[in-house]
């Protein structure tokens, strides 16, 4: 599997090479970030649970590609505003884990405030 810093790479190379970071103000690609997942939103909207699961199976590539369209503005927000992406995950699991802690939250829904 590639490295965060290449997918990255490939991903800032591919903007570059057309002159679009003229146009990626961290607000517009927060605001391309939300679009894009809500268009993997779109791929599960008013099914049941048993259509979803048909639906998976006959359209995941598409799924695919919407989720790949989110981790592309997702890398290229991070490069653009210099956050070690890799690092931030690891810190935001360790806030995660404190509350979250598995003897409170497992088999449970609630969020931390409530458990």
């Amino acid at each position: 599997m590639p490295e965060i810093k290449d997918l990255t790479k490939l991903v800032t190379d591919f903007r570059d090479a057309r002159d679009w970071k003229q146009f990626h103000s961290p607000k517009d690609m927060a605001i391309s970030l939300s679009l894009e997942a809500s268009e993997v939103l779109e791929h599960f909207q008013w099914k049941s649970k048993e259509e979803i699961e048909k639906y998976i199976k006959t359209n995941k590539g598409e799924i695919a590609e919407e989720l790949s369209d989110v981790l592309y503005w997702v890398l290229l927000m991070s490069s653009d505003l210099n956050i070690d992406l890799p690092t931030a995950f690891r810190n935001k699991l360790k806030k995660n884990n404190k509350k979250y802690p598995v003897k409170k939250a497992k088999g449970k829904h609630n969020k931390y405030t409530e458990l």
